[in-house]
């Protein structure tokens, strides 16, 4: 081959590596249009969604925050009307058993004086029974 032809083939072999390299790059670029297309809506809307879950989050996080504060105040006023209950019912078991003790002793009491006055008046008459029956046998 001559030295012309060697030539004329390095050029060729030349525009054939330039047209690959153009090839290539209409393809890049080709390609980062397609995968754009794939991808920029699934990725802007995966994002508008993390901004919407991140914000619902943060809020939740706060609520929660205050129900577990509403929670804690809650047990301590509700344990603390438990105890309020179960000493005011105690209490009113006792004052009423009190009272009735004191009533039944008050009763007792009086009964007792009664039974004394009646069996005083049971004596009285008795000896006035006897001394009506000494009488009518005297008569």
């Amino acid at each position: 081959m001559s030295e012309q032809e060697l030539r004329s083939q390095i050029a060729d072999k030349e525009d054939e590596i330039t047209r690959v390299e153009e090839e290539a790059s209409k393809k890049e670029a080709s390609a980062e249009k397609e995968i754009e297309a794939d991808f920029d809506e699934k990725i802007n809307d995966t994002k508008s969604k993390l901004d919407v879950g991140e914000v619902d989050l943060k809020e939740a996080t706060e609520k929660s925050k205050e129900w577990t504060k509403k929670m804690n105040k809650l047990n301590v006023e509700v344990s603390a009307l438990k105890k309020k209950h179960e000493n005011l019912v105690k209490g009113k078991a006792k004052a009423l058993n009190k009272k009735l003790d004191n009533i039944l002793k008050n009763k007792k009491s009086k009964i007792k004086a009664f039974e004394a006055e009646i069996k005083t008046l049971r004596k009285k008459v008795e000896k006035l029974e006897i001394e009506q029956l000494k009488n009518q046998s005297s008569e």
